[in-house]
Protein backbone atom coordinates (compact mmCIF):
# COMPACT_ATOMS: atom_id res chain seq x y z
CA UNK A 1 0.00 0.00 0.00
CA UNK A 2 1.19 3.85 -0.98
CA UNK A 3 1.63 6.20 1.13
CA UNK A 4 0.07 8.45 -1.46
CA UNK A 5 -3.46 7.65 -2.51
CA UNK A 6 -5.22 9.93 -5.48
CA UNK A 7 -8.84 10.21 -6.48
CA UNK A 8 -9.93 11.49 -9.28
CA UNK A 9 -13.81 12.16 -10.47
CA UNK A 10 -15.07 11.74 -13.42
CA UNK A 11 -18.12 12.98 -15.64
CA UNK A 12 -17.90 12.33 -19.08
CA UNK A 13 -14.26 13.18 -19.35
CA UNK A 14 -13.06 10.59 -22.22
CA UNK A 15 -11.04 13.00 -23.73
CA UNK A 16 -9.25 14.28 -20.47
CA UNK A 17 -8.71 11.26 -18.46
CA UNK A 18 -6.28 9.40 -20.04
CA UNK A 19 -3.29 11.13 -19.92
CA UNK A 20 -4.47 12.60 -16.26
CA UNK A 21 -4.13 8.57 -15.12
CA UNK A 22 -0.91 7.83 -17.31
CA UNK A 23 0.86 10.75 -15.18
CA UNK A 24 -1.17 9.66 -11.77
CA UNK A 25 -0.10 6.47 -12.23
CA UNK A 26 3.50 7.19 -12.97
CA UNK A 27 4.18 8.32 -8.78
CA UNK A 28 3.01 4.92 -8.09
CA UNK A 29 0.41 6.25 -5.84
CA UNK A 30 -2.73 4.67 -5.53
CA UNK A 31 -5.02 5.81 -7.79
CA UNK A 32 -8.87 5.34 -7.87
CA UNK A 33 -11.60 6.51 -10.31
CA UNK A 34 -15.69 7.66 -9.24
CA UNK A 35 -17.47 8.28 -12.36
CA UNK A 36 -20.46 9.53 -12.18
CA UNK A 37 -22.70 8.03 -14.15
CA UNK A 38 -20.43 9.06 -17.78
CA UNK A 39 -21.94 8.16 -20.91
CA UNK A 40 -18.94 8.48 -23.35
CA UNK A 41 -15.84 6.30 -23.37
CA UNK A 42 -14.42 7.11 -19.80
CA UNK A 43 -15.37 3.69 -18.31
CA UNK A 44 -13.09 2.36 -21.34
CA UNK A 45 -9.95 4.72 -20.86
CA UNK A 46 -9.96 3.58 -16.61
CA UNK A 47 -10.32 0.40 -17.59
CA UNK A 48 -7.53 0.30 -20.28
CA UNK A 49 -5.31 1.31 -17.56
CA UNK A 50 -6.61 -1.43 -14.90
CA UNK A 51 -7.03 1.29 -12.61
CA UNK A 52 -9.92 0.85 -9.75
CA UNK A 53 -13.08 2.41 -10.53
CA UNK A 54 -15.99 3.18 -8.28
CA UNK A 55 -18.93 3.45 -10.86
CA UNK A 56 -22.09 5.71 -10.05
CA UNK A 57 -25.18 4.96 -12.70
CA UNK A 58 -25.71 8.73 -12.21
CA UNK A 59 -24.66 11.19 -11.50
CA UNK A 60 -23.84 11.98 -7.25
CA UNK A 61 -22.25 15.14 -7.76
CA UNK A 62 -18.72 15.98 -6.82
CA UNK A 63 -18.43 15.73 -2.90
CA UNK A 64 -20.12 12.51 -2.72
CA UNK A 65 -17.73 11.19 -5.45
CA UNK A 66 -14.87 11.88 -3.92
CA UNK A 67 -16.09 10.90 -0.27
CA UNK A 68 -16.45 7.86 -2.54
CA UNK A 69 -13.22 7.72 -3.54
CA UNK A 70 -11.37 8.58 0.30
CA UNK A 71 -13.74 5.75 1.67
CA UNK A 72 -11.98 3.30 -0.77
CA UNK A 73 -8.32 4.37 -0.03
CA UNK A 74 -6.31 3.91 3.20
CA UNK A 75 -3.51 5.86 2.17
CA UNK A 76 -1.74 8.57 5.00
CA UNK A 77 -1.91 11.21 2.23
CA UNK A 78 -4.31 11.66 -0.43
CA UNK A 79 -4.60 13.81 -3.82
CA UNK A 80 -7.74 14.98 -5.14
CA UNK A 81 -6.87 15.32 -8.75
CA UNK A 82 -8.99 16.42 -11.85
CA UNK A 83 -8.97 14.43 -14.48
CA UNK A 84 -8.17 17.51 -16.58
CA UNK A 85 -5.06 18.10 -15.02
CA UNK A 86 -1.82 16.29 -15.34
CA UNK A 87 1.44 15.97 -13.16
CA UNK A 88 4.32 17.69 -14.02
CA UNK A 89 6.30 16.66 -10.94
CA UNK A 90 6.51 14.43 -8.26
CA UNK A 91 4.24 14.39 -5.20
CA UNK A 92 6.94 14.59 -2.28
CA UNK A 93 6.92 18.17 -1.97
CA UNK A 94 3.05 17.56 -0.89
CA UNK A 95 3.72 14.95 1.15
CA UNK A 96 6.03 16.96 3.40
CA UNK A 97 4.32 19.65 4.01
CA UNK A 98 1.13 17.60 4.68
CA UNK A 99 3.46 16.92 7.67
CA UNK A 100 4.39 20.19 8.64
CA UNK A 101 3.11 20.90 12.37
CA UNK A 102 -0.73 21.56 12.00
CA UNK A 103 -1.02 21.13 8.75
CA UNK A 104 -4.56 19.79 6.87
CA UNK A 105 -3.30 19.72 3.68
CA UNK A 106 -1.32 21.39 0.83
CA UNK A 107 -1.92 22.21 -3.32
CA UNK A 108 0.59 23.06 -5.90
CA UNK A 109 0.85 24.91 -8.79
CA UNK A 110 -1.58 24.86 -11.57
CA UNK A 111 -0.41 25.76 -15.44
CA UNK A 112 -2.23 26.36 -18.13
CA UNK A 113 -1.79 24.68 -21.55
CA UNK A 114 0.85 27.36 -22.54
CA UNK A 115 2.48 26.71 -19.02
CA UNK A 116 1.48 29.96 -17.02
CA UNK A 117 0.28 29.43 -13.80
CA UNK A 118 -3.38 29.72 -13.28
CA UNK A 119 -3.07 32.97 -10.54
CA UNK A 120 -6.41 33.86 -9.33
CA UNK A 121 -7.51 30.03 -9.04
CA UNK A 122 -4.81 28.06 -7.66
CA UNK A 123 -4.89 30.25 -4.72
CA UNK A 124 -7.85 32.19 -3.66
CA UNK A 125 -8.26 33.73 -0.02
CA UNK A 126 -11.34 32.83 1.52
CA UNK A 127 -14.45 35.02 0.48
CA UNK A 128 -15.92 37.50 2.35
CA UNK A 129 -19.35 38.79 2.11
CA UNK A 130 -18.22 41.45 -0.18
CA UNK A 131 -16.32 39.52 -2.51
CA UNK A 132 -19.15 37.55 -3.20
CA UNK A 133 -21.53 40.52 -3.24
CA UNK A 134 -19.15 42.31 -5.68
CA UNK A 135 -18.90 38.91 -7.46
CA UNK A 136 -22.71 38.73 -7.80
CA UNK A 137 -22.77 42.24 -8.97
CA UNK A 138 -20.43 41.75 -11.88
CA UNK A 139 -18.48 44.40 -10.04
CA UNK A 140 -15.26 42.04 -10.06
CA UNK A 141 -15.24 41.45 -13.86
CA UNK A 142 -15.97 45.13 -14.35
CA UNK A 143 -13.42 46.33 -12.41
CA UNK A 144 -11.28 42.96 -11.83
CA UNK A 145 -8.78 45.13 -9.99
CA UNK A 146 -10.54 46.65 -7.15
CA UNK A 147 -9.11 45.73 -3.65
CA UNK A 148 -11.73 43.20 -2.51
CA UNK A 149 -11.29 41.21 -5.58
CA UNK A 150 -7.53 41.26 -5.50
CA UNK A 151 -7.30 39.93 -1.98
CA UNK A 152 -9.91 37.41 -2.69
CA UNK A 153 -8.34 36.36 -5.61
CA UNK A 154 -4.95 36.54 -3.97
CA UNK A 155 -3.35 38.27 -6.79
CA UNK A 156 -1.08 39.92 -4.06
CA UNK A 157 1.00 36.83 -3.18
CA UNK A 158 4.42 35.62 -4.12
CA UNK A 159 3.85 32.33 -5.62
CA UNK A 160 7.28 31.52 -5.60
CA UNK A 161 7.89 30.12 -2.61
CA UNK A 162 6.46 27.94 0.34
CA UNK A 163 3.65 29.34 2.50
CA UNK A 164 0.03 29.48 4.01
CA UNK A 165 -2.28 29.72 1.89
CA UNK A 166 -6.28 29.64 3.02
CA UNK A 167 -7.82 28.04 -0.13
CA UNK A 168 -5.54 25.79 -2.14
CA UNK A 169 -7.68 24.96 -5.47
CA UNK A 170 -9.60 21.29 -4.97
CA UNK A 171 -8.00 20.55 -8.73
CA UNK A 172 -5.27 19.80 -7.09
CA UNK A 173 -5.20 19.30 -3.50
CA UNK A 174 -3.49 16.62 -0.86
CA UNK A 175 -5.40 16.00 2.29
CA UNK A 176 -4.44 14.34 5.33
CA UNK A 177 -6.63 11.20 5.76
CA UNK A 178 -6.94 11.69 9.42
CA UNK A 179 -8.15 15.26 9.24
CA UNK A 180 -10.64 14.45 5.98
CA UNK A 181 -11.97 12.07 8.65
CA UNK A 182 -12.53 15.12 11.74
CA UNK A 183 -14.09 16.95 9.49
CA UNK A 184 -16.42 14.83 7.83
CA UNK A 185 -15.21 14.86 3.74
CA UNK A 186 -16.70 17.30 2.02
CA UNK A 187 -20.46 18.33 2.23
CA UNK A 188 -22.57 16.50 0.40
CA UNK A 189 -25.12 19.49 -0.25
CA UNK A 190 -22.85 21.14 -2.50
CA UNK A 191 -24.56 19.61 -5.33
CA UNK A 192 -23.59 18.40 -7.54
CA UNK A 193 -20.55 20.89 -7.67
CA UNK A 194 -18.48 24.11 -6.29
CA UNK A 195 -17.77 25.44 -2.80
CA UNK A 196 -17.41 22.14 -1.48
CA UNK A 197 -13.64 22.59 -1.45
CA UNK A 198 -14.18 26.27 -0.31
CA UNK A 199 -16.05 24.89 2.67
CA UNK A 200 -13.46 21.98 3.28
CA UNK A 201 -10.99 24.66 3.91
CA UNK A 202 -12.97 27.50 5.99
CA UNK A 203 -14.23 24.25 7.97
CA UNK A 204 -10.30 23.11 8.81
CA UNK A 205 -9.06 26.50 9.32
CA UNK A 206 -11.85 26.90 12.06
CA UNK A 207 -10.70 23.98 13.22
CA UNK A 208 -7.32 25.48 13.79
CA UNK A 209 -5.38 23.14 11.13
CA UNK A 210 -2.94 24.92 8.68
CA UNK A 211 -3.13 24.85 4.32
CA UNK A 212 -0.25 25.58 2.31
CA UNK A 213 0.70 26.43 -1.38
CA UNK A 214 3.82 24.29 -2.68
CA UNK A 215 5.29 25.71 -6.10
CA UNK A 216 7.70 22.67 -6.44
CA UNK A 217 4.61 20.02 -7.27
CA UNK A 218 3.08 20.95 -10.20
CA UNK A 219 0.57 20.12 -12.73
CA UNK A 220 -0.82 21.21 -15.99
CA UNK A 221 -4.88 22.28 -15.61
CA UNK A 222 -6.87 22.68 -18.65
CA UNK A 223 -10.28 24.00 -16.62
CA UNK A 224 -13.80 23.25 -16.69
CA UNK A 225 -14.37 20.37 -19.05
CA UNK A 226 -17.36 18.94 -17.20
CA UNK A 227 -18.78 22.47 -16.38
CA UNK A 228 -18.76 22.85 -20.40
CA UNK A 229 -21.13 20.02 -20.78
CA UNK A 230 -23.97 21.85 -18.59
CA UNK A 231 -26.34 23.49 -20.43
CA UNK A 232 -26.11 27.24 -19.35
CA UNK A 233 -29.08 27.44 -17.11
CA UNK A 234 -27.93 25.07 -15.20
CA UNK A 235 -24.40 25.61 -14.50
CA UNK A 236 -25.66 29.25 -13.97
CA UNK A 237 -27.97 27.81 -11.12
CA UNK A 238 -26.06 25.28 -9.56
CA UNK A 239 -22.69 28.18 -8.93
CA UNK A 240 -25.29 30.50 -7.65
CA UNK A 241 -27.03 28.40 -5.44
CA UNK A 242 -23.55 26.37 -3.99
CA UNK A 243 -22.59 30.28 -3.53
CA UNK A 244 -25.72 30.83 -1.40
CA UNK A 245 -25.41 27.64 0.42
CA UNK A 246 -21.89 28.60 1.75
CA UNK A 247 -23.10 31.88 2.75
CA UNK A 248 -25.75 31.25 4.92
CA UNK A 249 -23.49 28.18 6.55
CA UNK A 250 -20.39 30.42 7.15
CA UNK A 251 -21.63 33.88 7.04
CA UNK A 252 -23.92 35.70 9.73
CA UNK A 253 -27.72 36.14 8.47
CA UNK A 254 -27.57 39.74 7.92
CA UNK A 255 -23.97 39.19 5.47
CA UNK A 256 -26.51 36.20 4.13
CA UNK A 257 -28.90 38.50 3.10
CA UNK A 258 -26.46 40.94 1.68
CA UNK A 259 -24.94 38.43 -0.50
CA UNK A 260 -28.33 36.87 -1.26
CA UNK A 261 -29.91 41.01 -2.45
CA UNK A 262 -26.78 41.13 -4.39
CA UNK A 263 -27.25 37.82 -6.29
CA UNK A 264 -30.95 38.87 -7.04
CA UNK A 265 -29.93 42.69 -7.85
CA UNK A 266 -27.17 40.90 -10.46
CA UNK A 267 -29.39 38.58 -11.59
CA UNK A 268 -31.92 40.88 -12.65
CA UNK A 269 -29.15 43.34 -14.09
CA UNK A 270 -27.74 40.34 -16.51
CA UNK A 271 -31.05 39.53 -17.64
CA UNK A 272 -32.19 43.13 -18.52
CA UNK A 273 -28.33 43.53 -20.21
CA UNK A 274 -28.06 40.11 -21.69
CA UNK A 275 -31.63 39.58 -23.44
CA UNK A 276 -30.90 43.16 -25.01
CA UNK A 277 -27.34 42.62 -26.22
CA UNK A 278 -28.00 38.88 -27.74
CA UNK A 279 -31.70 39.50 -28.13
CA UNK A 280 -32.75 36.54 -26.80
CA UNK A 281 -34.59 34.78 -24.00
CA UNK A 282 -31.79 32.50 -22.73
CA UNK A 283 -30.75 34.75 -19.79
CA UNK A 284 -34.10 34.84 -18.87
CA UNK A 285 -34.06 31.30 -18.31
CA UNK A 286 -30.15 31.50 -17.03
CA UNK A 287 -30.68 34.08 -14.22
CA UNK A 288 -34.55 34.06 -13.90
CA UNK A 289 -34.41 30.96 -11.67
CA UNK A 290 -31.52 32.07 -9.66
CA UNK A 291 -33.23 35.73 -9.18
CA UNK A 292 -36.29 33.54 -7.44
CA UNK A 293 -33.87 31.76 -5.49
CA UNK A 294 -31.96 34.73 -3.62
CA UNK A 295 -35.32 36.89 -3.33
CA UNK A 296 -36.44 33.77 -1.04
CA UNK A 297 -33.20 33.66 0.83
CA UNK A 298 -33.52 36.98 1.34
CA UNK A 299 -37.06 36.80 2.27
CA UNK A 300 -36.76 33.82 4.32
CA UNK A 301 -33.11 32.91 4.77
CA UNK A 302 -31.41 29.63 3.83
CA UNK A 303 -33.98 26.56 3.59
CA UNK A 304 -32.98 22.99 2.14
CA UNK A 305 -36.69 22.47 1.03
CA UNK A 306 -37.20 25.96 -0.58
CA UNK A 307 -34.10 25.72 -2.75
CA UNK A 308 -34.03 22.17 -4.17
CA UNK A 309 -36.20 21.65 -7.25
CA UNK A 310 -36.67 18.32 -8.48
CA UNK A 311 -34.51 14.80 -7.70
CA UNK A 312 -30.80 15.11 -7.24
CA UNK A 313 -29.43 13.27 -10.97
CA UNK A 314 -27.63 14.08 -14.01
Amino acid sequence: MSAIGIVIVTYNSEAEIGPCLDAALRTGADVVVTDNGSSDGTIAQIARRGVRIVANPSNRGFAAAANQGFAVLNSAYVLLLNPDAVLQTSLEPLRQACDLPGAAGAGGRLLDAGGRPQTGFMVRRLPTPAALALEALVLNRIWPNNPVNRRYRALDLDYTALREVEQPAGAFLMVRREVWRELGGFDEGFFPLWFEDVDFCRRAIDRGYILYYVPEAVAKHTGAHAIQRLAVEKRVFYWYRSLLRYSARHFSPVSFRMVSLAVATGSLFRIIVETALYRSLTPLAAYGKVLRLASRCFLFGWREELVWSGPRSK
